[in-house]
């Protein structure tokens, strides 16, 4: 709907196409309607949170509707291509080696990872021997199944581990992939969650960084904040550690001391790295009827006779 507005006298009036009894022509409405009107087409312009996240270039979105790929697709193959640049390759390399330190003391029989990039394991050194990771989209030549992470194809109860790998960053609906990952979470499994520190050197760099590149498009949702999606799932929160110490530079140079300054950081336990990882518990609160073990009262007379235990004592003379 396109609206003319003009202005006679004081009047505000707007022009607007119509079709009535006397054909198609236009009419005049008055200054309220025009406001509500106004409300209205904001309204059905109003973009959600979804939207704003998938918007692209004018030339990225030519080139994903001449390769008729979806935002799932692009969203993987953006993270899967900077987890193989230098510095998605030492973000990875350090994420593995924190995960792999607290992964080798679990055992179970089903293990899962979330995340948006399928060809990038870190559950991989993991003693659980069935490993699960599904693909976001369907790819030629790929034999992993493919699920959307907030709406997992598993039933409740049933996995012994899982790991959100940056999923929360990137994910649409954030806590709607934290309720689905608890819910196949069996009671007493465990579940550990890494995701971006907005409050950290890398929470900084973000600010001037553009907002549509990997891994500046993510939310970097900050701990306190998972930490009470948590306290509502009932999950409770074993630790709380940091990684990524090092700058987020993409000089190769500098990022060969990466590793070095990941174990200064980890030796100062600073909080102040670029990601967290929050290792959690389901807990499981048995439902069991608590039955009464009173016994019961036995009822009493109210009124005893009064030669009751009375011997009578007759004298004949």
């Amino acid at each position: 709907m396109v609206l003319r507005q003009k202005r006679h006298d004081k009047l505000l009036q707007a022009v607007i196409p119509s079709a009535g009894p006397y054909g198609e022509g236009y009419r005049l409405i008055s200054r309220p309607i025009v406001f509500k009107l106004c409300c209205l087409t904001i309204d059905q312009c109003r973009i959600t949170k979804y939207e704003q996240m998938n918007l692209l270039s004018k030339h990225e979105t030519r080139r994903r509707l001449l390769r008729g790929m979806s935002d799932s697709d692009m969203l993987s193959g953006q993270v899967a291509h900077w987890f193989q640049s230098p510095q998605g390759e030492a973000v990875l390399r350090a994420e593995k080696e924190a995960i792999h330190a607290a992964l080798e003391k679990l055992f179970g029989y089903h293990i899962l990872q979330l995340g948006f990039s399928e060809e990038h394991s870190v559950i991989e050194q993991s003693p659980v021997g069935h490993k699960i990771i599904f693909s976001p989209s369907f790819r030629s030549g790929s034999t992993r199944a493919v699920a959307n992470n907030e709406d997992l194809p598993l039933t409740s109860d049933s996995i012994d581990v899982v790991v959100i790998h940056h999923a929360l960053d990137f994910a649409a609906n954030s806590h709607r992939v934290l309720r689905e990952a608890t819910r196949v979470l069996r009671p007493g499994g465990h579940m550990f969650i890494v995701g971006f520190n907005p409050y950290s050197y890398w929470g900084f760099w973000k600010l001037f960084k553009r907002k549509k590149n990997i891994p500046w498009r993510g939310k970097f949702i900050s701990k306190g904040r998972v930490s009470d999606w948590l306290k509502l799932l009932d999950l409770h929160i074993d630790s709380i550690s940091y990684g990524l110490h090092f700058m987020p530079v993409k000089i190769s140079k500098l990022l060969s001391h990466a590793e070095s300054l990941e174990n200064f950081g980890n030796k100062l336990h600073s909080p102040l790295g670029g990601v967290y990882f929050i290792h959690c518990i389901k807990q499981a609160m048995p439902i069991t009827p608590i039955l009464s073990k009173w016994r019961g009262l036995r009822a009493r007379p109210s009124v005893m006779p009064a030669a009751e235990n009375v011997r009578a004592k007759i004298k004949i003379h």
